[in-house]
């Protein structure tokens, strides 16, 4: 669990990414069983949050919850086989790295998390730890979503969300 502490830095950024980007665009997107896009980068953000307290504690944290955040913002329906998507899990991280792009300026760390968090489908390996998590967090959090296992939670962004009127 995070503490109190890293539960509302974790929100901050992620509410401050929100003001840059359209995240709420993702959630019109679903992303592992029944889980959306949106919902899936929260888990993964969460994850990687929680594990670089425990095991990088000088980790670029705001990279990391950031790029958590903006990789899986490809932005269509990859279920949709005749529209191209076959190869989705070799090709999306380039997708959502250009679509992150259009919004936001993205640090060094930020871009390396985007494209290179389908390791091992994608040749190139991550480059820094903060990208490394990313990618293990990605990989726990879509298992269990495949699985429909309880899901990673993270109330704060969601409660925030259902405040100002989002689902």
């Amino acid at each position: 669990m995070l503490t109190v502490e890293e539960a509302r830095y974790l929100a901050a950024c992620i509410a401050e990414l929100g003001r840059e980007a359209p995240l709420e665009d993702m959630d019109r997107y679903i992303q592992h069983g029944d889980t959306s896009c949106l919902r899936h980068c929260v888990a993964v953000a969460y994850l990687a949050y929680r594990l670089s307290r425990r095991l990088c504690p000088r980790c670029d944290a705001r990279s990391l919850i950031r790029g958590a955040m903006l990789h899986d913002f490809f932005l269509y329906d990859w279920h949709e086989k005749d529209a191209g998507h076959s190869l989705h899990g070799f090709t999306h991280p380039a997708a959502a790295l250009r679509n992150a792009e259009r919004f936001v300026a993205l640090t060094p760390v930020e871009r390396n998390i985007i494209r290179r968090h389908m390791w091992p489908l994608t040749p190139v390996p991550p480059l820094c730890r903060e990208a490394w998590l990313v990618c293990l967090a990605d990989k726990i959090c879509s298992l269990r979503e495949t699985a429909r296992l309880r899901p990673y939670p993270f109330r704060p962004f969601f409660a925030a969300r259902r405040r100002a009127g989002g689902q």
